[in-house]
């Protein structure tokens, strides 16, 4: 009775969080500006009479929503933050809505909403069959630049939770069985000494040189590195002119592993190369971790609850519509992306030439099988058993972080997957809060088994803190 419940709530309410989603997604902002959509989705929560904390971790835009009291305690994560250049109109073609304005690319306009409505739901369930528990919303900044849940964490807002669900925008419905990769967020900055590039070079000591030494150190590092290592990077200053040698300069890398030790002795490597880039140009260097999130701990427990609520979630339907704009969008793809997404899912089981996969499929890849992304959702893995799924918002082959995504997501098509992660949350959670515990001591001993002792440490230091940008 409850689960029906739960579903006809969010069915009869599904337009007001679609408009609730539409909004933060026609005022995308970047990480730590979320302003706009952190209040939009308090004031649902505050309005539903839910407790609220906000400024976790020192980040103004995070906030933490509670109902209920006693255990279990079940959070919800949920994010709202865009990503710069990739602002864009519900369209086939390319055509921003403010040119080199930001947009959601990764659909994290969707992925707060749904997990604001499963809470709401929830809270009435918890009200009308006067059920012991607490849930939680957590609104988290950032995750684009993979650092917002680490903050959050560091000051122990996840410490007491039996178990978090979350999901992501994709286009296929799946639990989220891969691991992603830990990452290092580092930027260099040198400092060196200007001259005249022309008349006095030799009186210069270029700050740029180091940083381009350094690159070519790192880039000589990737043939020293175990398999699964991720260096990436991009100058964040150059220098002023040609005809002045930089006094300034500076590079921002991303470094990634298939765990936390992994990526800290990439750090350690790296710093030796940015040292050693310093000492030849006669710069001095200085460094800051901006990010530091862990692999995704994946507790298959929580992914297969997630997906055993496909039939009472009810079935995911796409319009005539939803199917031209999906074409067209696929359309405009590269060949060899195509190629690779029609090959993916064939190994996904998916019918050849789907566009808008309406079924489920639940493929466990092997134990050693790592993503190339990251998220600081990992970080939160290691506190307590995280569930997480992905449901359709977008076309098979689209991916996250282009403008085709971006298009998608404030799309019906994306509407459409929101709603199915909205209930497949709420009917898990439900079920958690009204097993007994049966399932959260499955999860909580699968957690045990995979972190074999370890204790979380943020992986940024204690004294960065998160920035300050509203």
């Amino acid at each position: 009775m409850g689960k029906r419940d739960l579903v006809e709530w969010l069915d009869s309410h599904a337009e007001k969080f679609e408009e609730l989603a539409l909004r933060i997604w026609e005022q995308p902002e970047v990480a730590y500006t979320e302003t706009y959509a952190s209040k939009l989705q308090a004031a649902v929560l505050r309005e539903a009479g839910f407790t609220l904390r906000s400024g976790i971790g020192g980040a103004a835009t995070a906030f933490v929503a509670e109902f209920g009291s006693g255990k279990p305690v079940i959070g919800i994560l949920g994010e709202y933050d865009a990503l710069p250049g990739l602002s864009q109109k519900v369209s086939a073609e390319r055509e921003a809505l403010v040119p080199g304005g930001p947009g959601h690319g990764c659909g994290h306009n969707l992925l707060g909403t749904a997990g604001v409505a499963a809470a709401v739901a929830l809270s009435r369930r918890i009200r009308e069959e006067k059920l012991p528990g607490t849930i939680r919303y957590y609104g988290c900044p950032a995750e684009e630049v993979i650092s917002g849940k680490t903050f959050m964490a560091r000051e122990g807002v996840f410490d007491d939770l039996d178990t978090a669900l979350t999901w992501h925008p994709g286009s296929t419905n799946m639990p989220w069985n891969v691991p992603t990769s830990a990452l290092t967020s580092v930027e260099f900055s040198f400092k060196g000494r200007a001259s005249h590039a022309g008349s006095f070079p030799h009186l210069g000591r270029s700050a740029l040189d180091a940083v381009e030494l350094t690159n070519v150190g790192a880039n000589y590092l990737r043939e020293h590195v175990v398999d699964g290592s991720r260096i990436q990077y991009t100058i964040t200053n150059g220098g002023q002119a040609p005809n002045i040698v930089p006094e300034d300069a500076s590079v921002w890398y991303f470094l990634r592993g298939s765990g936390r030790d992994h990526v800290d002795e990439l750090l350690r490597r790296l710093q030796n190369i940015a040292r050693g880039a310093a000492l030849m140009t006669e710069t001095e260097v200085t460094w800051e971790i901006k990010a530091g999130a862990y692999d995704l701990n994946v507790n298959h427990t929580l992914n297969d609850l997630l997906y055993r609520q496909r039939d009472e979630a009810g079935p995911l339907s796409f319009t005539d519509e939803d199917i031209r704009l999906a074409a067209a969008l696929a359309d405009t793809l590269p060949p060899d992306i195509r190629e690779s997404a029609l090959k993916r899912g064939e190994e996904l089981g998916l019918p050849a030439g789907e566009l808008l996969p309406a079924g489920f499929v639940n493929v466990k890849p092997a134990p050693k099988t790592y993503g190339g992304g990251s998220t600081d959702v990992g970080d939160v893995s290691w506190i307590t058993p995280v569930g997480q799924i992905i449901t359709t918002c977008a076309p098979f082959g689209v991916q996250v972080h282009t403008w085709q995504a971006t298009a998608s997501f404030g799309s019906p098509i994306g509407l459409k997957g929101m709603h199915l992660a909205s209930k497949l949350l709420a009917l898990a959670a439900y079920e958690l809060l009204t097993d007994g515990g049966v399932l959260l001591a499955e999860a909580r001993a699968e957690f045990l088994r995979a972190t074999n002792g370890r204790r979380y440490v943020p992986g940024i230091p204690s004294d960065v803190q998160a920035p300050v940008l509203v």
